[in-house]
């Protein structure tokens, strides 16, 4: 048939060469093929119920869409740039298979509803995709917390130590942070479900359609409520994207981490081989590349959402043209998040940890320093005194070279007359994790109760 573009009864002169290829969305819409299809089977089936298509008509719509969507699987489906994005090649294509009917099929809609359409459905599925991949990670999470709910190791604060924590205790701050993403994620989702279908160009349309209908066979909520903002809402990916920017922020600090900790000077972790790279000219080299990576990558993800900002910030409504730049920078969001989310999945489990480094550091910087100011406080002191005197040990532990816990208890009285023997039970690495034992503490066994609760919240 014509290669004529479905709207050209309008203009004297053919697009140029150069506009088909500024204007083209193929190389990038066409992931939307098989939701377009399956909207407009949707729609054909409304369109029949309300008496607008025939019977005929209909079973030809079906019978030529199912072929076609098998030629997309198959990798058979032929796309051209003459038909200008996936909606026109699809629309083509089943008029070349059925005729008049393939015809009939754009009644009661236009390429702005079915666009808004189909990428809310390709969104649906992308968050269900990525949240189930954040949970994976989350589990991964609770595998090694559970393995090191009572390694020790130094928690920074200023990337200087601190206090002593446990390995499982950080763990779970990163599970805290992953879940608040799959929480944003399902809020994404439950506003983004809603059908624009039916809000045609920008009015609505004046066939008696059955939007309810529709909605209920995508699985929507329901109808949009104003046919301007069905066309040219593009919220939800602005939501997306921020959600994914968020959870990109997350990942990449646990990646910085991983990154401190796999350096030699550290050396709480290695990680597997297959995630690292060598050098070209240093053989000793294991470099973290995945976690580097996923830190630039947190850019990428960044840069989308402010991409989208912009691109909406100046339209007026409804729907302008400037609105086929945001599948770009959205399904790249959507897929380096989901591709980080995976790579860090068998990261993580298959990470090794060297728990003798960790103490060792952890031993290092005084990290109990606090726990003698809370022993000197229950034995009556103010703590601001408390405070103060315990930085003056400090600062004489350290001209001697030794660890409060070393210092003979005549020099820690010194400091304070209220210390006693028992104040070493308090310098020890372990009784400053277990004093710790509250909810959201980090004594081995507030750790393993926390695991405990988020498996049962994970339903694993």
């Amino acid at each position: 048939m014509s290669a004529k573009k479905r709207w050209s009864g309008r203009f004297a002169e053919p697009v140029s060469e150069l506009v088909k290829r500024y204007t083209a969305s193929l190389d990038f819409d066409r992931r939307l093929a098989l939701h377009d299809i399956r909207a407009s089977l949707a729609h054909a089936r409304m369109l029949r119920a309300a008496g607008i298509l025939s019977s005929t008509d209909l079973k030809a719509i079906e019978r030529g869409l199912a072929a076609i969507s098998r030629e997309i699987e198959s990798g058979k489906f032929r796309w051209s740039l003459e038909a200008e994005d996936v909606h026109l090649n699809i629309e083509r294509r089943l008029i070349d298979l059925v005729g008049e009917a393939g015809k009939r099929l754009h009644t009661a809609r236009s390429r702005n509803d079915q666009v808004a359409t189909d990428l809310r459905l390709w969104l649906r599925d992308s968050i269900d995709e990525i949240r189930e991949l954040v949970r994976k990670l989350q589990r991964r999470l609770l595998d090694q917390a559970e393995k090191h709910a009572a390694t020790v190791m130094p928690g920074f604060t200023h990337l200087q130590v601190a206090q002593p924590i446990t390995f499982g205790h950080h763990l779970l701050a990163y599970f805290e942070m992953l879940g608040r993403d799959r929480s944003r994620l399902a809020d994404c989702r439950e506003r983004m479900n809603r059908l624009p279908l039916g809000a045609a160009a920008l009015a609505g349309t004046s066939f008696p359609i059955d939007r309810a209908r529709v909605a209920r066979e995508l699985g929507f909520d329901a109808p949009s409520e104003n046919s301007l903002d069905a066309v040219s809402d593009r919220d939800f990916a602005i939501e997306f994207c921020a959600c994914a920017a968020l959870a990109m922020v997350h990942l990449s600090r646990f990646c910085e981490e991983l990154v401190l900790w796999s350096n030699p000077r550290f050396g709480f972790v290695s990680l597997p081989d297959r995630f690292c790279t060598g050098s070209s000219i240093m053989p000793q080299k294991k470099n973290p590349d995945v976690p580097e990576l996923a830190r630039g990558k947190t850019g990428r993800v960044t840069g989308a959402l402010v991409t989208l900002l912009v691109l909406m910030k100046g339209q007026p409504l409804a729907y302008n043209k400037d609105n086929q730049e945001d599948k770009e920078p959205l399904f790249d969001a959507a897929d380096t998040l989901r591709d980080t989310l995976a790579v860090l999945d068998e990261l993580v489990a298959g990470l090794r940890v060297n728990g003798a480094a960790m103490r060792a550091a952890a031993e290092e910087g005084f990290s109990t320093a606090t726990d003698f100011a809370d022993y000197l406080v229950r034995k009556g002191l103010a703590f601001r005194d408390a405070h103060e005197a315990v930085a003056r040990a400090v600062r004489f532990a350290e001209k001697s070279k030794l660890p409060l816990s070393k210092l003979p208890l005549a020099a820690l009285r010194r400091f304070s007359a209220r210390v006693g023997k028992d104040i070493y039970g308090v310098l020890t690495l372990e009784g400053s994790i277990a004093a710790r034992s509250h909810v959201g503490g980090t004594a081995p066994a507030q750790v393993r109760a926390a695991i405990r609760r988020a498996r049962k919240a994970l339903g694993s």
